[in-house]
């Protein structure tokens, strides 16, 4: 079951891959772009629906003979992929089953010193990933085949996603190292295919580029921690690792001539490759430009999948973590500052995919805090309920974006809520998880409520020295949360339409295949925090984690934050609430205050928008100084020195010499005459004084 839980989606990739090589009907230059509409945004698939073209920028294009086998073997597989993985999670988290076991499958690299063979490895944290990772990548699938339906390549993204599928499931079922940065390459590499999807537009290409230059920066990071546990360990095998790493607390070694705490050492450089996939504060920058590629996209990977393997990672690897007070400490500040960082730019953004991506590197900052304070089970409790409301969140955007002509600026929006009506009681659900609504004290809330909150309350008891701060910028990017997703509601849907009359005569809802995935994921968004929460933390913990998160002795964070004051249990509810009441005053009750106030803190409003102006600084620290060498030593090195001594250089004097040759080569008889009696005469005068004895 747990091969073919794997092995699916890579089936799938290699026949929609195939599909995407055989002869076809060209589509005209350009296709590539097909459905961006006027405004250069997603393809949403509507062109004709009402029998016209409304303006909408789309023509029909010539589609690949194969495009609906290749959508439906994709999607099919993945269907019975996410019933599977469901199976498993049932079979695993809540049966009999102690401890991890391996599923082998084929023997890989042996070497002197170092033995590594393929297999998956199962216990609860690989079941929780299965279903998150083919949950969601199935309701993607299902979403696409109506968002994408007037691409001409289709099976090409088809197959995209699921070698995206694939490679993801390799990292969550790794059994060791390698095999991990296995699945974390083939993650990026995926994600570079997709974000470039239209690779004919420039600002897709440079995104997709951004996204994958920006994670080698971490990933670098994280090589050199694989190096370094096998360095340390003398093997990359979990199971061994775990098993030695209580042995290594305390113990130093030498790095870049500084004596250093190992553990510590090695698991900073493994969270800078946390800090890389899951766009965490400093390498977060790649996330937002990410959203060029379309909506499915961001709903799979930027929700639910690659930017969660981070989180991942960090909880897999929680027997090494837990030797590092240090480490942990580290992973705290930052994903708090990631949290409060990315909460402050949502609040003046106005592309609402974008609003929606920053809402997850915020929330991603939440879950690297349940982890750094050592609320291990609350981390990924906050992934799994995440990828249900974040899904859904970016595919109710794609459903927006499908009804308004491609249109993502929400100030060019308003009054939709009367035209397409489910796709606004998805994004309210959607919207009611994400900020955390609930009746505080109780288990009864949306699954952002019970989730979030556990963090919060975790960071409050937590024992780390930056735990109080944590728990501090928590509260209030749950208000800016709130604040800012109800700004996208009341401005999306609210108030009097902003878009062309045109355009506000075509809005209508998208198709079942669209509109069914929502509601399949806003019922995670609503029960699955209310039925999980015991599980993932609370009593029956234990018998569901049964051991694959690692808690040291002395760490009590989970009983503690059971037992946290009204008042924090409240903070984050009064947050929310807070959140809403302005919201709804800026934008509903008195909508020319947001001007006024932007007016009259003119400075900050810009360093939101321009995104604490990071871009601008790495710019001009990393990218221009870049460029400036490489045009260096691309005309005075490669131009001026090695083509010009080189190839250039010789080539030019040969064909010097040889225009010079050429110029005697006149054509006159007389002049070849001339030359003999010359050629002539010196031979004579040669003879004369002694050439010849």
């Amino acid at each position: 079951m747990f091969t073919a839980i794997v092995f699916l989606p890579l089936l799938g990739f290699l026949i929609a891959g195939a599909m995407t090589l055989l002869p076809y009907g060209a589509a005209p230059m350009g296709a590539a772009n097909l459905g961006h509409g006027a405004h250069g945004h997603d393809a949403h698939g509507h062109d004709d629906d009402h029998g016209h073209g409304h303006g909408h920028g789309h023509e029909h294009h010539e589609a690949k003979a194969l495009a609906r086998p290749a959508e439906l073997v994709t999607s099919g597989f993945l269907i019975v992929a996410a019933l599977l993985s469901w199976v498993a999670f049932v079979q695993v988290g809540l049966g009999d089953h102690h401890g991890a076991f391996k599923v082998p499958l084929l023997p890989w690299i042996h070497t002197a010193g170092l033995s590594v063979d393929w297999s998956i490895r199962v216990d609860t944290l690989t079941a929780v990933m299965l279903v998150v990772v083919n949950t969601v990548s199935a309701l993607v699938h299902v979403y696409s085949i109506g968002y994408m339906s007037h691409d001409p390549d289709r099976p090409r993204f088809f197959a995209y996603l699921s070698l995206f599928t694939f490679a993801m499931l390799m990292l969550v079922t790794s059994d060791n190292l390698v095999q991990m940065f296995f699945g974390w390459e083939g993650v990026g590499l995926a994600s570079y295919l997709l974000i470039g999807f239209w690779f004919q537009k420039p600002s897709a290409n440079a995104a997709a580029i951004k996204a994958f230059v920006v994670n080698r920066v971490g990933d670098f990071g994280f090589i050199l921690g694989i190096f370094g546990v096998f360095w340390l360990f003398g093997t990359i095998d979990y199971d061994t690792i775990f098993a030695s790493a209580g042995s290594m607390k305390g113990k130093e070694i030498v790095f870049l001539g500084w004596h250093v705490d190992a553990m510590t050492t090695l698991c900073l450089l493994l969270f800078l490759g946390a800090m890389g996939k899951s766009a965490q504060f400093l390498l977060h920058t790649w996330l937002p430009d990410a959203m060029e590629g379309p909506t499915p996209v961001s709903a799979l990977i930027h929700a639910a999948t690659m930017v969660t393997a981070g989180v991942f990672m960090v909880a897999r690897l929680s027997p090494l973590f837990e030797q590092s007070p240090t480490a942990l400490t580290v992973v705290t500040l930052v994903g708090a500052l990631t949290a409060f960082f990315a909460a402050t730019v949502g609040l003046v953004q106005n592309d609402i995919k974008r609003i929606i991506a920053y809402s997850t590197c915020s929330q991603l900052g939440y879950m690297f805090v349940g982890l750094g304070v050592g609320a291990y089970g609350a981390g990924i409790f906050h992934l799994f309920t995440h990828a249900f409301f974040k899904a859904l969140l970016f595919l109710g955007a794609g459903s927006v974006i499908h009804a308004v002509s491609g249109e993502q600026d929400i100030r060019n929006m308003g009054g939709l809520k009367s035209h397409i009506k489910l796709t606004y009681a998805m994004m309210i659900v959607g919207t009611l998880a994400l900020t955390g609504v609930g009746i505080p004290g109780t288990p009864f809330g949306f699954a952002g409520y019970n989730s979030k909150d556990a963090i919060i309350e975790a960071a409050f008891v937590g024992g780390n020295a930056v735990a109080g701060l944590a728990f501090a910028l928590l509260v209030i990017a749950a208000l800016f949360t709130s604040f800012y997703s109800w700004r996208l509601i009341f401005k999306t849907f609210w108030g009097a339409p902003r878009a062309s009359k045109e355009v506000m005569e075509h809005v209508h809802e998208s198709p079942s295949v669209m509109t069914v995935p929502l509601m399949v994921l806003a019922t995670g968004a609503v029960l699955a925090g209310m039925v999980f929460t015991g599980l993932f933390i609370g009593h029956e913990y234990g018998e569901f984690w049964k051991g694959a998160l690692f808690t040291d002795a002395n760490n009590h964070v989970l009983e503690h934050m059971h037992h946290v004051p009204t008042w924090v249990k409240f903070a984050p509810f009064v947050a929310m609430l807070t959140g809403l009441i302005v919201a709804y005053w800026f934008y509903v009750a008195a909508p020319s205050v947001p001007e006024k106030l932007a007016e009259t803190m003119p400075g900050l409003h810009r360093f939101l928008l321009n995104k604490w102006y990071f871009d601008e600084l790495y710019d001009f620290l990393f990218v221009n100084p870049a460029k400036k060498l490489g045009r260096f030593l691309w005309k005075e090195g490669d131009g001026r020195v090695i083509d010009g001594f080189g190839p250039d250089g010789v080539s030019a004097r040969v064909v010097d010499v040889t225009n010079r040759v050429v110029a005697l080569q006149s054509g006159y008889v007389y002049h070849y005459a001339f030359a003999m009696l010359i050629g002539v005469a010196a031979l004579v005068t040669y003879v004369m004084f002694g050439g010849v004895r």
